[in-house]
């Protein structure tokens, strides 16, 4: 397949998406920070069979880093996430610095009341914020038909789909399903940074959701008592330090006490210096 076009200011991109939609084609957007896997694969996959051009941007979004968080460490390998998006068939690639996407005297943010306060925005105040402010700017930017987000973001995801709800952005947010490694763990970014040892312990997370989901198909339903039992799972790992293990309805993203319609059991747990996030959808 031939290299994508390599776009690397707004006004590149702009017109390359006006000539586009003049054309009357649709475009699918995969936002990204670079560090592709498979999982992000298969986001470009998708989008490939549902629009006629697909857009996948590569920036490590500042505004959504807090202090101490990883962001000059964030893995930088556009040479290997070009190859992955050609072979995936990605028709243009943006790729622009910081200071392309933020002008230096910027003031304005885009937040998600309640949604964003909750699960890993209580332990990452401001995440959220500028997650919904970068992804609005490249909406804007880029200006896709078909958005495509992985459901291991689940929060993401549901702030997503709430701002474009809100705001009447003209796209569609798509979710697509968690890919996972082959003895279950999540595909991230961030597993590069676990050890052997940790890797091993990482598998607690999806084992204890499964586990939930297990429970539930059983008919349990008091989510304090399976809440109880993942976090015990959790603790026998060694090196595991729990952030948060919750259920919540899945659009409200509010605690519940008793399974009842669609619900989500999300995790958040330091493996080591690693934090990693992981979820299952519960059904009654």
């Amino acid at each position: 397949m031939p290299d994508p076009i390599v776009l690397k200011t707004i006004v590149e991109m702009s017109a390359w998406s006006a000539k586009a939609l003049r054309k009357d084609k649709s475009i699918g957007f995969v936002p990204t920070m670079g560090a592709l896997h498979a999982g992000h694969k298969s986001l470009i996959d998708r989008a490939r069979k549902e629009n006629d051009l697909i857009v996948v941007s590569i920036f490590v979004n500042p505004t959504q880093f807090g202090p101490g968080e990883d962001l000059d460490k964030y893995p930088r390998t556009f040479e290997a996430d070009e190859k992955l998006c050609t072979q995936a068939g990605a028709d243009a690639l943006f790729f622009p610095d910081r200071k392309e996407m933020y002008h230096e005297a910027s003031r304005t943010y885009v937040e998600v009341g309640g949604l964003q306060d909750v699960l890993c925005g209580m332990s990452r105040p401001g995440h959220f914020r500028g997650v919904a402010t970068v992804v609005t700017k490249l909406f804007n930017i880029v200006r896709p038909t078909r958005a495509y987000f992985g459901r291991k973001d689940a929060q993401q995801l549901r702030i997503l789909q709430t701002m474009v709800r809100d705001l009447n952005q003209p796209v569609e947010v798509v979710p697509c399903e968690i890919v996972r490694e082959p003895d279950g763990l999540a595909l991230s970014s961030r597993n590069a940074y676990l050890s052997p040892r940790e890797r091993k312990q990482a598998l607690g997370l999806s084992k204890t959701l499964e586990h939930c989901k297990q429970a539930v198909a059983k008919g349990e339903r008091d989510a304090m008592k399976l809440i109880g039992a993942m976090a015990e799972m959790l603790e026998e790992e060694p090196d595991a330090e729990i952030d948060y293990v919750a259920i919540v309805n899945a659009a409200t993203l509010e605690d519940v006490t008793t399974i009842a319609g669609e619900c989500l059991a999300a995790l958040a747990v330091r493996i080591g210096k690693t934090r990693l996030i992981d979820n299952v959808r519960l059904n009654a």
